[in-house]
């Protein structure tokens, strides 16, 4: 038996190892015993889950990697697999459940395991690495921020299914508009080149640099990191109003521009005043303590309130 634990163990099984029978957990046998001169290659070891982003309901993992496991991190924030995949007691792992394409009785209602697939890399039967459906984004880059607005304005208003829309002001006054999309490999170019029809360009990005760009923006890595950090909630036609604040700061629009991440070297004081007088209001993550709330202050009166509910002895600190 063939037991690989790295992407290039699996290269190399392939490449040198004759007829294989890939395998799991071994939990349907009648799928998973090799026949006469067939190898079993026991995909096992390669296991662990790489990324979890509980906001958008989205988790890569290895082959190898069982599915109660995925189940007990799902559970921990309160998801769980819709499809019921069957067998996870008994050891099932995505890779087997993916293959043998089973689903229990979730499927009925949502799909099943199939439809919750949104990208694959695999090894083929050559060694190679390839990928398969996943992810697309859509790159637009203008000379100026308001026409990457005016693509903003499209894409929002058009109602099209699209995983993210993030914005991104550059320090020359130029702009990049980013827009995702993912699903089923066979729809996503057609789905692409509506995009890049609407917006009257743009170019695609895949693989590697796809997966570092939105790194980027849930990591914050575009801001320094001794500068703070600032949410606040926007529309996108106020973003006009964020973009006065501060020549120094770096600025970021989330959610088709209805949050601003502000970067700035200032002191949370000013900042807090810019806020102000645009009538706007943030919550500081990173920088000093006592200055979390930024800008106008809105719903002090539910907060007193749900505060006298829960906390009546006053034990919390506030931000």
């Amino acid at each position: 038996m063939l037991r690989p634990t790295t992407i290039e163990d699996l290269q190399a099984a392939v490449r040198e190892g004759g007829r294989l029978l890939p395998r799991g957990g071994g939990t349907k046998p009648a799928l998973s015993t090799p026949t006469e001169g067939v190898t079993p290659l026991d995909l096992s070891g390669l296991s662990g889950v790489l990324e979890y982003n509980p906001g958008e309901f989205t988790f890569t993992a290895l082959a190898g990697t069982r599915v109660a496991e995925v189940q007990a991190l799902l559970d921990s924030h309160g998801q769980y697999l819709p499809f019921d995949p069957p067998l996870a007691d008994r050891g099932a792992t995505l890779g087997g459940t993916v293959a043998a394409g089973v689903s229990g009785p979730g499927r009925y209602r949502y799909g099943g395991v199939r439809d919750f697939i949104l990208g694959v890399r695999m090894v083929d039967g050559n060694g190679d690495v390839v990928y398969g459906g996943g992810k697309v984004v859509v790159q637009l880059h203008c000379a100026a921020l308001q026409e990457t607005m005016q693509a903003l304005y499209r894409v929002y208003t058009a109602r099209l299914d699209v995983d993210a829309l993030d914005l991104a002001p550059e320090t020359d006054g130029s702009a990049t508009l980013w827009v995702r999309l993912g699903g089923l490999p066979d729809a996503l170019p057609a789905r692409a080149e509506r995009i890049r029809a609407m917006l009257g360009g743009g170019d695609n990005v895949t693989g590697e640099r796809e997966a570092w760009l939105w790194r980027e923006a849930r990591d914050f890595a575009w801001a320094q990191p001794d500068w703070i950090l600032v949410k606040v909630p926007v529309t996108p036609k106020r973003i006009a109003s964020v973009e006065t604040l501060h020549a120094t700061s770096l600025r970021r629009y989330s959610a088709a521009g209805n949050v601003a991440w502000i970067a700035s070297p200032e002191s949370p004081q000013s900042l807090d005043g810019h806020l102000s007088s645009v009538g706007l209001s943030g919550l500081m993550l990173f920088g000093p303590p006592g200055h979390a709330r930024l800008g106008i202050r809105t719903g002090q009166a539910v907060e007193r309130r749900v505060k006298e509910v829960f906390d009546p002895q006053n034990r919390f600190s506030e931000t």
